[in-house]
């Protein structure tokens, strides 16, 4: 054979193992890597952020898991909602509660992660690959939003938070108070479904009477939730001294509408529920060593006797002062068909301490 068809058919063979070494070439392997990291800070059932990030070489089915460390890891953004999809782009996004360190995982379909865990699950058992990172310094804090409302300075929340089992959304434009000095809230529609409204006193003030006093609240959606309560964001160890009232029927339409509680709320002599009536009502709660006593009454009487809808005194698992502060909110419980009525609104006239 002449050299050149040699050299022609040499040059044949070596084309043709090339495309056959990258017809056989082992996929890649699978990866996910976290592109936005929430700050370093410690955890809490009421501090969120967004937190994002994509994957590579995954399948069809796999989802993604992630996890915040705050002494042990948590999965998140919920217990009963730890599985984060991802899009078509190959990106996902959600919100996480705050810890010091955050992690991703792709895992196959059918893994059930464990809600709570000394130690991260590891690339085994439905686990495919894994991403760690600490979280990011706090950068310089960032404008608050305040408002002015019964001689009292409050911050408007702009940041999720897990309420009512699900993630609610918060828009500053959602409170306002009005040319009388009454306070609105208001859940609003939104590109994610809707957002919620909380306002949150600025300093704490521990033993006394708190006085609410709110327009009809008897038209809200059954899946909709008016609180007055306190909260403590660094007393987890305290059930973050929560205690308030709350009005809401927590998605059943047959549900008394409004209920006392002390946290936890799943110990039945912690919950007391009863019947909000239509019209303006003052709600107050006087709390003193070892008890919390509430009372309900119809209107918004100055003084002298009032029509009482309903009380009741906790001496049980009530809290000691500490840093808590008084909040007032209006979100959504878990997740409403999409016929929730948009917008609703309610209105706070009055709020009073006395030590």
């Amino acid at each position: 054979m002449p050299r050149s068809a040699l050299a022609v058919v040499w040059g044949a063979m070596v084309l043709a193992m090339g495309v056959a070494c990258r017809s056989q070439r082992v996929p890649a392997a699978p990866a996910i890597e976290l592109s936005r990291v929430p700050e370093a800070a410690e955890g809490g059932p009421d501090r969120m952020a967004p937190i994002a990030g994509h994957v590579t070489g995954h399948r069809p089915g796999q989802r993604v898991v992630l996890y915040a460390k705050s002494g042990p890891w948590w999965v998140q953004p919920l217990a009963d909602q730890p599985f984060t999809a991802i899009g078509a782009d190959s990106r996902f996004e959600t919100t996480t509660h705050l810890g010091t360190e955050y992690a991703a995982l792709l895992v196959e379909p059918g893994y059930e992660p464990p809600p709570r865990s000394d130690e991260l699950p590891a690339i085994e058992r439905g686990v495919v690959a894994v991403a760690r990172t600490a979280g990011v310094a706090p950068t310089q804090p960032r404008a608050l939003t305040t408002l002015q409302f019964a001689g009292y300075e409050w911050r408007v929340r702009d940041a999720p938070s897990e309420r009512g089992g699900w993630t609610n959304r918060y828009d500053p434009t959602n409170a306002w108070t009005d040319r009388s000095g009454a306070l609105h809230l208001r859940v609003a529609p939104s590109a994610e479904g809707w957002t919620s409204a909380e306002v949150i006193l600025t300093r704490s003030l521990g033993y006394g009477t708190y006085t609410f006093v709110v327009r009809d609240v008897s038209p809200l959606p059954p899946v909709v939730v008016l609180g007055f309560f306190t909260w403590d964001d660094f007393a987890g160890d305290q059930r973050f001294r929560e205690m308030g009232v709350e009005v809401s029927r927590w998605g059943d339409p047959g549900n008394a509408n409004a209920q006392y509680v002390v946290q936890p709320y799943y110990v039945p002599a912690n919950v007391s529920r009863f019947v909000a009536p239509a019209g303006p009502l003052t709600h107050t709660l006087r709390w003193e060593v070892g008890r919390a006593s509430f009372r309900t009454v119809r209107g918004a009487p100055p003084g002298g006797q009032a029509r009482v809808v309903a009380e009741h005194t906790f001496t049980s698992g009530v809290p000691l002062p500490g840093n808590e502060t008084i909040r007032i909110n209006l979100y959504v419980f878990g997740h409403p068909p999409l016929t929730l009525p948009l917008p609703t609104e309610v209105v706070v006239e009055s709020f009073e301490y006395l030590p």
